[in-house]
């Protein structure tokens, strides 16, 4: 923990100070992290939103029709979506690719001794490898929310569409009317948090690596696990926080 917290405390100095002292990290690299986290995960992420606004809007369906109620999919999905469901997913997407494989990435360099490497050669770790990582994931989680969260709603529209013949323009304006501005935004606050819990923990388990190739794999599955439930938590947490304000 306390390897952690010292890990943080060094990322914010990088972050915030070292830039007003001419010690910027560097940008090339976050773009390349950018892609590497947040781009080439748009398929997966894709993939999942829509199935998830897919039967989201069937199973609410299937119970709201009973009631005579099935206008109300495209609210139920709208605000699900925006408020819990496509934060929480698309995490789960990003850290069991993307996350992982920072744990990985970085783990094998430590055992290969290329940060000791680095650190003989008098480069920052942290600045070089860390920092670019950290504000890439801050930078692509919340913006793969958003795409997934209007990914999400385009699978309920088809549920809506095709099967409840409920028209493009009533599905449009039911979500809209249902959702407020701070559903949205709180979901981004949401991603926001889940983005820096899980590039710290998953770079900080990769800088631990311990005992060649076999200890690149445990770190690799600790990191998966303590990013999942560390994230769940802070879901909680910002859920219990967002109800009472």
């Amino acid at each position: 923990m306390r390897g952690y917290l010292r890990l943080n405390g060094s990322l914010l100095w990088w972050l915030f100070g070292a830039p007003w002292t001419g010690q910027m990290f560097s940008i090339t690299m976050v773009f390349r992290q950018m892609v590497m986290i947040g781009v080439r995960a748009v398929p997966m992420v894709a993939l999942t939103a829509f199935s998830i606004g897919f039967t989201l809007a069937m199973q609410s369906s299937h119970e709201l029709q009973k009631l005579g109620a099935t206008m109300f999919v495209p609210d139920l999905v709208s605000v699900s979506l925006l408020r819990e469901l496509g934060p929480v997913l698309i995490a789960v997407i990003v850290i069991g690719r993307s996350a992982s494989a920072v744990t990985a990435e970085l783990g094998t360099m430590k055992v290969s001794e290329e940060i000791e490497a680095l650190e003989v050669m008098a480069i920052n770790p942290v600045r070089f490898l860390i920092v670019p990582r950290v504000v890439a994931m801050m930078v692509m989680l919340p913006a793969l929310t958003i795409f997934g969260n209007y990914i999400g709603m385009v699978g309920g529209w088809t549920v809506c569409r095709g099967f409840l013949d409920i028209q493009t323009t009533t599905y449009i304006s039911r979500s809209v009317m249902a959702a407020h501005p701070w559903d949205l935004y709180s979901g981004i606050v949401k991603s926001g948090v889940f983005a820096w819990f899980v590039s710290t923990i998953a770079c900080y388990t990769g800088l631990e690596v311990e005992g060649g190739a076999e200890g690149v794999g445990r770190s690799t599955t600790s990191s998966v696990v303590a990013c999942l439930l560390t994230m769940l938590a802070a879901n909680a947490g910002l859920t219990a926080l967002f109800f009472f304000l």
